[in-house]
């Protein structure tokens, strides 16, 4: 099963192509944010993305992001293992 999951980004880290430092339950990986759009449209360090197969999808707020956290973490399994390939995941 593949998730969206919330992460926050930490830094853009390529900006020419779109990559981004996203830190998820403590994990950090760079991911694609090229589908959120540049300029005033694209993300900055501080805010919350949902993250699908190394591409942020969708910018979300805090509380947001929280409530989507504590479902997928009831989730149990699914999450842990979504959490683990999440882990294993390299974007340079």
């Amino acid at each position: 099963m593949c998730l969206a999951i919330p992460g926050q980004v930490i830094e853009l880290v390529d900006e020419a192509n779109y990559i981004a430092k996203v830190e998820v339950a403590g994990v950090r990986r760079n991911v694609n944010v090229g589908l959120l759009g540049g300029g005033d449209g694209g993300v900055g360090p501080g805010d919350w993305v949902l993250i699908h197969v190394g591409f942020a999808i969708s910018r979300v707020d805090e509380d947001e992001a929280r409530a989507t956290r504590e479902l997928l973490e009831e989730m149990g399994r699914e999450y842990e293992q979504e959490l683990e390939e999440l882990k294993a995941s390299v974007i340079e």
